[in-house]
This record gives C-alpha cells, sequence and structure tokens, in this order.
C-alpha cells in the first residue's frame, strides 16, 4: 500500500529510543526525511545512521525540551536543515509512577514540563510550518489518560491533559489544514516499561516471565505492544489514506480490559 509519505519531512521527539525511535525509523522507510532529537547525543547518531543508510536524510538536534526556549531552538534547526515541515509527532515525555502521598510538587512539575508544556510550546512554534505544507500532528500520549489509576496519578492526569490539548488543536486544524490526532498506547515493549517489570521482579522475587503474564493478565490483554505496533499506526494516520480522520484519540492497548 502507498501510503503517499515519500518527500515528507517529520520531526519526532524523543526519537532516540522507544516509541519515538520506532516511529522516527517507520517513518524514514516510507520515505520521509527526519528531524531526531532527544537528550542521548549517541543514541540518536545510531538512529540518524539507520536513517541514512536507508537512503533517507536526517538531522539531529540534541536538546532538552523541558527549556522553555527548546522548542523554539528545535524549530529553528528544522527551517536551517530541511526549510519546511509537514509531520510533528510529541512523542517525548515520562512521568513518575507511585504512591500519591509520596509523589512531590517537583514529580508533578517534572511530569508535565515535558509531556505536557512542550508539547504545548513546539506545537506552537511548529505550527506555522505545518500550517504552510497543511501537514499533519500526532501526540503521544497514553491509555491511562482516560483509564487513570491511583499508582499513576501522574501519568493519568498528564495524558488527560495531552488528550484535551490535541483536541482543541485539531479543532483549530479545521482552520489552518492541519490534521492533529492522539494515540494512548498501553504496555509496550520499551525501556521504560523493562525498568518496570525489573523492579516488579527485584520487588517479588518472581521470574520475569511470570511478572510479565500477570501484568498483562490484569489488563485483559493477550501480549505487550510493541514499538512496531505504535510506529505503523503513526504512519497509517499520517498517509494519504486517513486524511479523514481528525481530532481522534486511539487507544491502542491490545484490547485492554482491566481485571477487577
Amino acid at each position: 500500500m502507498d501510503l503517499g509519505l515519500t518527500g515528507k519531512i517529520a520531526l519526532v521527539t524523543g526519537s532516540s529510543r522507544g516509541i519515538g525511535r520506532g516511529v522516527a525509523l517507520a517513518l524514514a522507510q516510507e520515505g520521509c526525511d527526519l528531524m531526531l532529537t532527544g537528550r542521548d547525543a549517541s543514541a540518536l547518531a545510531e538512529v540518524a545512521n539507520s536513517i541514512r543508510s536507508g537512503g533517507r536524510k536526517a538531522a539531529v538536534c540534541v536538546l532538552d525540551l523541558r527549556e522553555p526556549t527548546a522548542p523554539k531552538t528545535l524549530v529553528e534547526a528544522v527551517r536551517r536543515e530541511f526549510g519546511a515541515l509537514d509531520i510533528l509527532v510529541n512523542n517525548a515525555g515520562t512521568t513518575k509512577r507511585g504512591d500519591f502521598f509520596a509523589l512531590t510538587d517537583t514529580d508533578w512539575e517534572e511530569g508535565y514540563a515535558l509531556k505536557f508544556f512542550a508539547h504545548v510550546r513546539l506545537a506552537r512554534a511548529a505550527w506555522p510550518l505545518l500550517k504552510a505544507r497543511r501537514g499533519s500532528l500526532i501526540a503521544i500520549g497514553g491509555t491511562s489518560g482516560r483509564k487513570p489509576e491511583k499508582h499513576f496519578t501522574i501519568g493519568s492526569s498528564v495524558n488527560a491533559a495531552v488528550a484535551a490539548f490535541t483536541k482543541c488543536l485539531a479543532d483549530l486544524g479545521k482552520d489552518d489544514d492541519v490534521q492533529v490526532n492522539c494515540i494512548h498506547p498501553s504496555l509496550v515493549e520499551t525501556e521504560r516499561q523493562w525498568k518496570r517489570i525489573r523492579a516488579e521482579v527485584e520487588r517479588t522475587g518472581e521470574p520475569e516471565a511470570k511478572v510479565r503474564e500477570r501484568f498483562c493478565r490484569e489488563l485483559g490483554i493477550n501480549r505487550y505492544g510493541t514499538v512496531e505496533d505504535v510506529a505503523d499506526l503513526v504512519t497509517f494516520i499520517l498517509s494519504k489514506r486517513a486524511t479523514w480522520l481528525r481530532g481522534a484519540t486511539i487507544d491502542l492497548d491490545g484490547g485492554e480490559i482491566p481485571v477487577l
């Protein structure tokens, strides 16, 4: 299936590893040129080399999107390297789990700084470029935004905010002809999930396979998702096959039905 992405210019945040890396590589395979960004220069260089070896252009901008001026700097780098922008994937951001009463104001501030306020600032900075090319924006949130729970108060709140903000942008996008959507992934095989699994193995003494099986059983799913699962959905939403999909928040959760 021709997705019509050849020659498009994409910016993917948090593209050094995990979902961001998978999305960047998938877009490159579909013919996009990439601006990669994150805080790990060596990891970003590895992703860039993979993209270039496949015949597409890749540029790297190492920065911390929690810094208020970073989004403007990043968009200036896109202008300098490519002169235009068709796609923005707002992926960067993690939030701390734990007992609500043990989480500090700093934990909350850091959770919102990267996963929400960086999305807001970057969307604002990149919007003129997206508008000029009738481009697309996808925000990567998380299913906790729709299914909040007590051990993930920060993440649940931030992901709900990301989805609401994305819906507002989609409304604006109807005026400016910018397609905006949000994806809420659930359990996906990333370093973040591996850390959570290892922590549970250490806490309980159970084998890793048993911990994985228990996590999946608790959510009523057959397996963890993969970064490729997320990347495939991203590329379809951005393709010429999905131009009427606007303002959607899609749960990518393997049919998750938590077992009570």
